[in-house]
């Protein structure tokens, strides 16, 4: 069925078609994180107001909401604003989240006809009242849907993730000596859902930025030169190809009847 819904969203003979006839829907990464970065240099390039290329990759967030959801990815996770992106300017602040309003209201459509769930994951204590309201109504909204979920990671910091888990842990009287790392990653954000078996970072950047550091532990990752502005189904259908063709032993040893077949 998603090979099918791909096909239909896709041009005959086009890049994106003969990309998702390469992909094994059999093989497909359960959870898939996406460090979305470039879009400053994005808009500089064009001499343009940062805030431009915001307004840009709201487009690429939603070829890879779409993609996504057709192609059966159980979890989205894209990393929308980090805690140290409190130190940008207040006005790049208040426009980016401007935007953000504007996209659940934009959006909304799209994710109850694909059957998304949307949900937020961060700080959000330290977002605007207003803002928190539309992100509830939002996640509210979509809560009864049973298809992809659709996280947005806002206000959000690995390390910060593990502090408040630790808290947590230490409010709900938690026994040390059975504390594991089941136990532990029930109280993360991601509490319940797979951990990362992909994580993309567009505009070429070799490094995590803080995001996700305990479940992307085994994640592979692949990062791409392109903009995140110009970030489409392309990328992603090329990521996950590639993905594909690892061999994720998780650190153990390769079995004698994998290494016979290599031979």
């Amino acid at each position: 069925m998603a090979l099918a819904d791909m096909l239909a969203a896709v041009p005959p003979g086009s890049v994106e078609d003969a990309l998702v006839r390469r992909v094994d829907f059999g093989r497909l990464p359960r959870h898939v994180a996406i460090i979305m970065d470039g879009n400053g240099r994005w808009a500089a390039t064009r001499h343009l107001p940062r805030v431009e290329g915001h307004r840009a990759g709201t487009e690429a967030v939603r070829a890879s909401v779409e993609t996504s959801a057709r192609l059966g990815i159980s979890v989205l996770t894209l990393y929308a604003f980090s805690v140290e992106n409190w130190k940008r300017p207040d006005s790049e602040i208040a426009a980016l989240m401007g935007l953000l309003k504007h996209y659940l209201r934009r959006e909304l459509k799209l994710l109850l006809k694909n059957n998304i769930r949307f949900r937020v994951i961060g700080q959000r204590e330290r977002l605007s009242p207003e803002i928190r309201d539309e992100l509830a109504a939002t996640e509210q909204r979509t809560a009864g849907n049973t298809g992809m979920i659709f996280n947005i990671a806002l206000s959000y910091g690995g390390r910060a993730e593990i502090v408040d888990a630790a808290r947590r842990a230490i409010r709900e009287g938690v026994d040390p000596e059975s504390l594991d790392e089941s136990t532990f990653g029930s109280l993360l954000y991601t509490a319940g859902q797979p951990d990362p078996d992909l994580l993309i970072r567009t505009s070429g950047e070799m490094r995590v930025s803080n995001f996700l550091l305990w479940q992307i532990a085994y994640a592979e990752i692949w990062v791409t030169d392109a903009l995140w502005p110009d970030f489409r189904a392309s990328h992603l259908l090329e990521a996950i190809i590639d993905y594909q063709k690892r061999d994720r032993r998780y650190g153990a040893i390769q079995s004698d009847a994998m290494a016979a077949g290599k031979r």
